[in-house]
């Protein structure tokens, strides 16, 4: 969900991270999605050197970027791809002691440790405003990853404001399945917010029925109020969300207001490359090279650059 906001007053570069699912369908990501990680690791490199604000809305390995040495999941080099992102920044990250739960407490360790040596200073931003300008940075209090009283800890959500226009980032609240959450994105009213949805694809064995049909039921809402929506992130690893999300499609376009993907909004076409791993390496078989990487063990993959 890395997003790159600008304004006349400041450069700010949202949750920048990007990560593959290690292992989906007994499969690890196929080249073409390594593919995609190189040129979107390009991308955030690009607008990092632009930035002057770098945002952590929760310190999993997509929405910020770690120290050390890993082609598997995040490809990282070491710590010079950090580096590059996070020197002479102001980091406004999510309170790496207040709550959060017991793996995001390592990692926030572990990137003050690392990562965020390079920065100019790092900020705790839970419920606070910043402002450059004319511009407002207006931090939520934590809230869910999820459900209320997720295992998966909380995150921050982000308004950017300026005069009369407010653009609101709410990563992994999924859908959101929290009514305290979906009331706060509500009562913030921004004309544009990029959310991640419902992760479809986990029910029934790690979700269950009743938070995914809470997700649904509150992106309803939401989509009825807010006039301009993207949608992304975990609705977006189920090849068929767009058919699970009939109805909330539906209730947009009778509200006048727009819901889209990332990459609708930018005018290109969705390509849902974790989705359809199954179907990629059965249409587009890698090399031999690749097969004989892919039957080698987690952590020697992490210290191997795949042959792509």
């Amino acid at each position: 969900m890395c997003t790159y906001v600008e304004t006349p007053d400041v450069r700010i570069l949202l949750d920048a991270g990007v990560s593959l699912c290690p292992n989906r369908f007994g499969l690890p990501p196929h080249p073409r999605e390594f593919e995609a990680i190189i040129e979107s690791r390009r991308k955030i490199a690009q607008a990092a050197e632009k930035a002057e604000i770098v945002t952590i809305s929760h310190y999993h390995y997509d929405h910020h970027t770690p120290s050390f040495q890993d082609w598997l999941i995040n490809w990282t080099d070491s710590d010079e791809t950090a580096r590059g992102i996070y020197e002479n920044k102001t980091v406004l990250a999510k309170n790496p002691r207040e709550q959060i739960n017991y793996s995001q407490r390592e990692r926030a360790w572990m990137f003050n440790k690392t990562s965020g040596r390079y920065a100019k200073r790092i900020e705790n931003a839970d419920a606070k405003t910043f402002t450059f300008g004319a511009t407002k940075v207006k931090f939520s209090e934590p809230v869910f990853h999820g459900p209320e009283n997720s295992e998966l800890g909380w995150v921050l959500m982000a308004t950017i404001e300026l005069q009369d226009e407010r653009f609101l980032f709410a990563p992994d609240v999924q859908g959101p399945m929290s009514s305290r959450t979906l009331k706060t994105i509500i009562d913030e009213n921004p004309q544009l917010l990029m959310i991640g949805g419902p992760p479809l694809y986990l029910s029934p064995l790690k979700v269950g029925e009743n938070e995914l049909q809470t997700g649904l039921r509150n992106l309803n809402q939401i989509v009825r109020k807010i006039p301009n929506v993207i949608l992304d992130h975990h609705v977006l690893r189920d090849e068929n969300w767009q058919e699970d999300t009939i109805n909330i499609l539906y209730g947009s376009y009778k509200s006048g207001s727009t819901i889209q993907t990332a990459a609708e909004f930018l005018g290109k076409k969705s390509v849902l490359l974790e989705a359809s791993r199954k179907r990629l390496f059965s249409e587009d078989p890698p090399s031999k090279e690749f097969e004989t990487w892919m039957k080698s063990t987690d952590e020697n993959k992490k210290h191997t650059r795949p042959p792509i």
